[in-house]
């Protein structure tokens, strides 16, 4: 494939999505990493297919609600390497941390956590576990877990084309800024599977999703004047955490 390949979408964007935003085992070009964010929806759903079938395999077993809330909390993790818990973590030691952008930035950029990562994880972990606990103790859990999924990815394109990068290192900066074509296609097909599992919920979450993409975009841009890798981790968790929160 040509690197100049400005082609909207290409079947090999999936793949490109699967291997950028989860451990899957899948062999990919990066070539078109920038085009390929509008698969990024798709890599949400992959991962929350393979927790859907644990899940359901769980409690067709008749495991406790609870410790199936787990199952499927800990396989999200597993799939996608907790990077989007890191960014989370960094996100909130950097920003709350440090006094200037250049101090916020460096505290990001440190593998050690802070006290204000431990929080965020503590709670991301907890709100999320509770939320998905109360949603499998209804009947039509699958569907609404599946979207939450999707959408909480799709809005990531969307920071990395709004937001210019507030380094000139790291993953977001080497994928590039996605052309707003593909940054169109993903959010139109996240909010559109939202439409068809759950009808007019559906939009009302990818309208929840949508505030909370313009909030931490906003606190971004604030904080540090950009957007990095970590930046659209912690987007996706927040809006992760609170689609989960509303459905509940």
């Amino acid at each position: 494939m040509q690197k100049d390949d400005t082609s909207l979408a290409r079947p090999g964007d999936i793949l490109t999505a699967i291997a950028l935003l989860t451990r899957l085992p899948v062999k990919a070009e990066f070539a078109r990493s920038a085009n390929a964010v509008w698969a990024y929806p798709l890599a949400g759903l992959a991962v929350a297919l393979i927790a859907g079938i644990l899940t359901g395999g769980a409690l067709w077993l008749n495991i406790a609600t609870p410790l199936v809330a787990g199952i499927w909390l800990v396989t999200t993790i597993l799939l996608t390497g907790a990077m989007h818990e890191d960014g989370l973590a960094d996100c909130c030691d950097g920003f709350w941390g440090g006094w200037t952008t250049e101090r916020r930035l460096e505290i990001m950029k440190d593998s050690q956590i802070g006290t204000y990562g431990v929080l965020a994880l503590c709670l991301s972990i907890g709100f999320r576990w509770l939320a998905i606990w109360l949603i499998l103790e209804t009947s039509h859990w699958f569907w609404p877990l599946l979207v939450v999924e999707v959408l909480s990815r799709s809005f990531m394109p969307a920071l990395m084309h709004a937001l210019p990068h507030a380094r000139d290192t790291g993953l977001s900066h080497a994928q590039g800024r996605p052309p707003l074509g593909a940054v169109g296609l993903g959010l139109g097909l996240a909010l559109g599977f939202a439409l068809l599992c759950l009808g007019w919920a559906g939009l009302k979450l990818g309208l929840i999703a949508t505030l909370i993409s313009f909030g931490t975009a906003w606190l971004a841009q604030r904080k540090i004047g950009g957007q990095t890798g970590d930046v659209l981790g912690a987007t996706q968790q927040v809006i992760l955490i609170t689609l989960l929160l509303s459905l509940a």
